[in-house]
């Protein structure tokens, strides 16, 4: 096998385990998954693991990395309530964000390893989500940063209410009341 192609499959094998850990991360959670798991899963060798990854902690900046990269936050925001509302939409029916659910119940333990990680993406979210909301009217003295932290909570409390009783939430209803909400500023005076 030549060089180039050893790097190719170690790349291969880097996105199979990434993709596994992330599904098995939001089915189990990350204290109960482990290595075995993994590598039953996506059957690569459970030594590979550590080799890409040094230790689980590891894995698990290299899936929240991939998440956030491979997320709209890691786009261009949008600019208006109708772009901004259809991301947050096709955002929340991807199967992958399911995982921000599962590791919220763990992440705000402070002393778990998976606290700085979604910490760091919760930035990275908000900061994505208050430079879209800078292209809408905001209520006169709210602050952008608080504004954009309710519309992200918003967004995320709805999606963690239908995954829990998707008989009992309309996501596509819930979103465009959140949108009717949000257009509130724009009917009065400023």
């Amino acid at each position: 096998m030549t060089a180039s192609r050893r790097a190719q499959t170690s790349l291969e094998s880097r996105g199979i385990l990434i993709s596994t850990a992330a599904t098995l991360f939001a089915e189990k959670g990350f204290r109960n998954t482990t290595f075995i798991d993994i590598a039953e899963r996506s059957g690569i060798s459970r030594g590979s693991i550590p080799w890409h990854f040094g230790d689980k902690d590891g894995l698990l900046k290299a899936v929240v990395d991939d998440f956030t990269a491979n997320t709209l936050f890691n786009g261009v925001p949008p600019v208006g309530i109708d772009a901004g509302m259809a991301l947050a939409h096709d955002f929340l029916h991807q199967p992958s964000t399911r995982l921000l659910i599962t590791l919220v119940a763990e992440a705000v333990e402070p002393d778990s390893p998976v606290h700085a990680f979604y910490a760091e993406l919760h930035r990275t979210m908000r900061k994505w989500t208050a430079a879209w909301v800078d292209t809408l009217k905001i209520p006169p003295g709210i602050d952008r940063d608080d504004y954009a932290t309710i519309v992200l909570g918003a967004i995320i409390g709805a999606h963690q209410q239908w995954q829990i009783a998707p008989d009992e939430i309309d996501l596509d209803q819930t979103l465009a009341a959140l949108k009717a909400v949000l257009m509130v500023p724009r009917r009065g005076k400023r």
